[in-house]
């Protein structure tokens, strides 16, 4: 009758515990997948809050230098150099759309009380500063125009500005976007050429360079 053979010797590598460096088993492939998925930055309540916190802070910077009328804030229709001369020029007077709003108030009030002939006046006067304030603003429009090509010349003035004009002259000073930047009666200047932040890079580099040469000219020799 045979003897029962010895067990083998437990394998030393089998026995290895699992540790780290390189004693740390190879991880699998499904293992290898969930921690790419993983996120870097864990997904906390106090991490929340400061991506809230740096949204609002973005949001508020956006919307005070949008009513500074800094450039790099304005939306596409209110950026250059002649919508900030339209706006200018707009903000410098005064005009009848400024007052249409409380008009309408008061004349909304007036029709409560129950006087027809009262009511009828009202309305009648309502519509007749209408057509005064449309008139104004197709006033507005046209000398906007003409300032413009007098500053920036015929063949560069934009399209569009004369019903820029007419639309932030109806509006009410104080809710205009972007805010007013002139006081009353200062009114920008249309007179001689544009003004070098006005005009593109390539002019400014020419109007430089011209007067390098008149001041190494008029020097002495």
């Amino acid at each position: 009758m045979a003897k029962n053979q010895p067990a083998p010797a437990p394998d030393d590598a089998a026995e290895t515990p699992a540790g780290p460096g390189k004693h740390r088993p190879t991880p699998t492939r499904a293992e290898r997948e969930a921690a790419r998925k993983r996120p870097l930055v864990p997904d906390t309540k106090e991490a929340k809050a400061r991506a809230r916190a740096e949204l609002q802070r973005k949001r508020e910077e956006a919307r005070v230098g949008m009513a500074a009328g800094q450039e790099r804030y304005l939306l596409p229709r209110d950026r250059g150099p002649q919508r900030r001369f339209v706006r200018d020029f707009v903000d410098a007077g005064w005009h009848l759309g400024e007052f249409l709003m409380p008009l309408m108030v008061l004349v909304i009030i007036l029709s409560l009380v129950p006087i027809a002939e009262l009511n009828l006046w009202a309305f009648f006067g309502l519509w007749i500063y209408i057509l005064f304030t449309v008139f104004d603003m197709v006033l507005t429009g046209r000398r906007v125009k003409k300032k413009v090509k007098l500053k920036f010349g015929e063949d560069r003035m934009e399209r569009g500005l004369g019903w820029y004009a007419a639309m932030r002259s109806a509006q009410m000073r104080f809710l205009r976007l972007p805010k007013p930047q002139v006081t009353r009666g200062q009114y920008p200047s249309s007179g001689g050429s544009p003004a070098a932040e006005d005009l593109p890079g390539d002019q400014r580099r020419a109007r430089a360079r011209a007067r390098l040469m008149r001041l190494a000219q008029s020097g002495p020799r």
